[in-house]
């Protein structure tokens, strides 16, 4: 048996369901499928992968780790959509991540960024 196959998801906790989902829905622009048995949403994204946000009473656990991330075709595109939208991308000036104006950090051929949700979960969106 190998977990290589089977599909995964990412899984994020927050402290308050209705503020999350102000975020996730209104400002990244995610539409939910109702409400699970958990209090949470489950969030369909591209290529049948899934993002649960679910509310936990301790909040989210402390990591500075990135949570989740999404691979996009076009990340300057994205990250100007985002930015509309009032999402706020971190800035990095420790090597090897350095950002520029936008949040942007290349690495070689890959280009990432990252942004926080209301509880502080540190998301990203690559492209490779």
């Amino acid at each position: 048996m190998s977990l290589s196959n089977y599909p995964v998801g990412a899984a994020v906790a927050v402290s308050d369901m209705e503020r999350a989902r102000e975020f996730y829905e209104s400002k990244l622009g995610l539409t939910d499928q109702g409400e699970d048995r958990d209090g949470g949403r489950t969030y369909e994204c591209g290529e049948r992968t899934t993002l649960h946000v679910f509310p936990s009473p301790a909040g989210p656990h402390g990591s500075e780790a990135t949570r989740a991330g999404w691979a996009v075709d076009d990340l300057e595109r994205v990250v100007d959509e985002l930015t509309a939208n009032d999402v706020t991308f971190e800035q990095y000036d420790d090597a090897p991540i350095k950002t520029d104006d936008k949040g942007i950090a290349v690495m070689g051929e890959a280009k990432s960024a990252w942004f926080k949700d209301p509880d502080g979960n540190l998301l990203a969106v690559v492209q490779m």
